[in-house]
């Protein structure tokens, strides 16, 4: 079980974290989106939750949400630059799918559902 950073995602974190001293880590989940099923949420983590799983990735600490650990766990987090656009990108080993836009994705836990 692990959420990793690429080096760029990492040094984009850590900036975020200099600029909010409130903050303690990034937060990684997801939630019901778009047409697929689930899409990713990314925010800075400002306490840990009763049901967060925490992983550190070189220095920084990833919060995940139980619910959410299923859909994500082993998602390797990049940050991308691509001319003037910004962007963090997922690389996922549990999309079994995703929506023509690319917004949202599925996952074979769904297939339980």
């Amino acid at each position: 079980m692990a959420i990793s950073l690429t080096d760029s995602a990492r040094a984009r974190i850590l900036g975020y974290l200099k600029d909010d001293p409130k903050a303690i880590g990034l937060r990684f989940g997801v939630s019901r989106s778009g047409c697929s099923g689930w899409g990713y949420r990314i925010d800075m983590a400002r306490e840990q939750r009763p049901d967060d799983v925490v992983f550190d990735s070189e220095g920084v600490r990833i919060f995940v949400d139980a619910a959410s650990l299923p859909q994500v766990d082993g998602t390797r987090i990049d940050f991308i630059k691509h001319g003037l656009n910004e962007q963090f990108a997922f690389d996922n080993p549990n999309v079994t799918g995703g929506c023509g836009c690319g917004s949202s994705f599925t996952t074979d836990a769904d297939a339980a559902l």
